[in-house]
Parts: structure tokens; C-alpha cells; sequence
């Protein structure tokens, strides 16, 4: 007997969208194409069907509901949910709580963090966010980009509750100076952005990404095209939109006309990005007022806007972790793996019913 932990995965397994395999093996939690001793493979256990990596869920608040920070029971049934839904790797757009505990446990969602939201004072959601002045934004962001994993988040965007609408958060000077600070630290930077005023001065600025994006237009979607600025539509999200007008209607009608326009042209907004060859990933929003498991819905929804299918797909799965710096179906890689009964290519809402779930090299959904 070994004292090897060893799984074989048979069928049909997606290396890469054209890339396609009959098996791969989990040995001790790595991947490997090379078949192990007689020994060892052995004592394999087999599961069989159409195999994935993990998906990625590029914008999931681990840690966090509609209130605030969440304690450590509830952010693990958050991560739980994503796994058993096929989410074995989540950027963690903004919390927060202090997560890292999970990178402790071989049964959970990798994530990497982006730190806590910076958000200009009362102009973010209550509880979330560093709500700060312009002047403290170098110094904010440095600290988030030194308590992430490799990414800091600002809130570019928000009801200015004196112009009744969304607004821009910060002068383009302090914006500029931050990016900049966060890029000498090695850190990406990325944006919630809503509307259309504040993304030119964040792409000029040199920001790296900006999640949902609804205010693109045929003036800023070149700009984000030329400097390679990849969005994160959130689209089980912006179809929030119309709920949370109305319920702002009495108080400010400017701001809910407007996020009803942003709404009714979402799936445009995304195709033109998409055709204008701007990269788009797969991100649910989970974690404040939406729940967490979305992956495929959201998969779905950029299916409905117009993406190829197989498009669609690599941006939860191997475009994803190549944009994330992560692996997929590696040699060498951990074996993080979601398998299915029927292909995923030909159908995305295959993504909704995983058969078996890996993380690590062992099934555990």
C-alpha cells in the first residue's frame, strides 16, 4: 500500500477550449498527464465526464453581506456555496473581514483579495468601505495594496446626494497619484464603476480593470480597448437595477432615471465591449445583497448579450486564471477541477449542475 493520495479523472477533459484530453491524474493534490506506478494508480478512485478547472468568480465578497462584515461561520457557508457550485477560485472584490483563515483549509475556494473597498466619505455602501478624503487616497491605497493579494479596490462611483445622481468619487490628480502608488507595489487596481463620467479620467489614470462598467459608451470603449482595461460586467447584478430605482424614486428621480438606462442597454453596453475586443470576465457581485453560487447565471447572462458561448466560458475558466495568474488544468498545478455529464461548449448552462467537484485532488461535492 501507498501512502499516496490518488484520484483518476477520465473522459473528456478541457486543458484549453480546443485542447482536449482523456484523463488526467491527482496525485497527493497536484495534477499530473503521466500516469502513475502501477502502485500507486492502483489505488485510484475514478470519476468520469466533462472536465473543467475550477470556475472563477472574478468579483465575490467572501466575508461580507448587505450589512457589513460577516463573522467566520457565515463567510464559510459563503465560500461553501461558490465551491459546491464549481467556484474553486474568487477575487475577492473588496471585504471587509479578515479571510485569510481559508488559505488554511484544503476544502475551500482559493481567493485573492483586493483589500478593503476606498470609498469617498458617505458615498459607499455603510460599513463597507475606508471612507476617506482625496488627499488620504495615495496613502489608503498603498496599505490595501500591501494587505492584498496582488489587486486594490476604489469605488469610482457614487450618488453624490447633493447633484441627485451618480458621480465621479475622485479628482483625476489623486487618482492618477494612486494608481500609480499601488502599480510601484506591484498591485493591479480596479474600480466599481456605474455610470459614464468617471472612466476616462480611470483609464487615462492607468487603472487595470473596472467592475461592472455599465456607463461605457461608444467615446470610452475605445480607450478601454487601446489600453487592454478588462471589465467585470456583474450582470446578475445590474439586473438589480430597476428594484433599486424604485425604491429611490421618491428621493432622488434623477439617479433612478438614470440607473434605469444603464440597465435597459446592459446587454448592448457588454456586446459592443466584447466586439471592441475588451476583455470580460466572469464576476457575480456576491456577498452584499446578492447571494453567493451565481457562476453560472452569470455565464448565462453574457450568453444573452451576445458572447459566443465558448467566449463565455473561458472567461470563468481558462482566460480567467490566465488573467488572474493562476493555473489551470497544469502539469504540476493543484488540482482544483469541476466535472460535468454533458459539454460545457455546447451548452453553458451545463455550468449550472456540476456532477463532481475537486479541490485539491479530492472530491468533496
Amino acid at each position: 500500500m501507498s501512502d499516496h493520495v490518488v484520484l483518476r479523472v477520465k473522459g473528456r477533459v478541457l486543458v484549453g477550449p480546443d485542447d482536449v484530453r482523456d484523463e488526467l491524474w491527482c496525485v497527493d493534490g497536484r495534477i499530473t498527464f503521466e500516469r502513475p506506478p502501477a502502485a500507486v494508480a492502483g489505488e485510484a478512485l475514478t470519476v468520469e465526464g466533462w472536465v473543467l478547472p475550477g470556475l472563477v468568480d472574478a468579483h465575490c465578497h467572501v466575508g461580507l453581506d448587505k450589512h457589513g462584515p460577516v463573522d467566520e461561520a457565515t463567510a464559510e457557508k459563503q465560500a461553501l456555496t461558490d465551491r459546491d457550485a464549481g467556484t474553486l477560485l474568487v477575487r475577492d472584490a473588496g471585504s471587509p473581514s479578515d479571510t485569510r483563515w481559508i488559505d488554511g483549509r484544503e476544502d475551500l475556494p482559493k481567493i485573492i483579495r483586493a483589500g478593503r473597498h476606498i470609498a469617498r466619505t458617505r458615498r459607499y455602501i455603510r460599513n463597507y468601505a475606508h471612507e476617506i478624503e482625496p488627499d488620504e487616497l495615495v496613502a489608503y491605497v498603498g496599505r490595501e495594496a500591501r494587505r492584498g493579494d496582488g489587486w486594490v479596490k476604489l469605488v469610482g462611483d457614487w450618488i453624490d446626494r447633493e447633484v441627485g445622481d451618480l458621480a465621479p468619487s475622485w479628482p483625476r490628480a489623486e487618482v492618477e497619484a494612486a494608481i500609480a502608488e499601488a502599480h510601484r507595489l506591484g498591485a493591479r487596481v480596479t474600480a466599481h464603476c456605474f455610470a459614464e463620467d468617471s472612466l476616462r479620467d480611470l483609464v487615462e489614470a492607468g487603472i487595470d480593470c473596472v467592475e461592472h462598467a455599465t456607463g461605457l459608451t461608444e467615446d470610452t470603449i475605445p480607450l478601454f480597448a487601446e489600453r487592454g482595461v478588462a471589465i467585470v460586467p456583474t450582470l446578475v447584478n445590474i439586473a438589480t437595477f430597476p428594484h433599486l430605482a424604485d425604491g429611490g424614486e421618491a428621493k432622488f428621480p434623477r439617479w433612478s432615471a438614470h440607473m434605469r438606462r444603464l440597465h435597459e442597454r446592459r446587454y448592448d453596453t457588454v456586446r459592443a465591449a466584447w466586439d471592441a475586443g475588451i476583455p470580460v470576465f466572469v464576476g457575480t457581485d456576491a456577498g452584499g445583497s446578492l447571494p453567493h453560487g451565481l457562476v453560472a447565471a452569470e455565464v448565462e447572462e453574457l450568453t444573452k448579450a451576445g458572447i459566443p458561448s465558448l467566449d463565455a466560458l473561458a472567461a470563468t475558466t481558462w482566460t480567467a486564471r490566465s488573467w488572474l495568474g493562476r493555473p489551470g488544468l497544469d502539469e504540476g498545478a493543484p488540482a482544483d477541477l469541476v466535472v460535468y455529464d454533458e459539454d460545457p461548449r455546447a451548452d453553458v448552462r451545463a455550468l449550472a449542475g456540476p456532477r463532481r467537484v475537486v479541490v485539491n485532488g479530492r472530491v468533496i461535492a
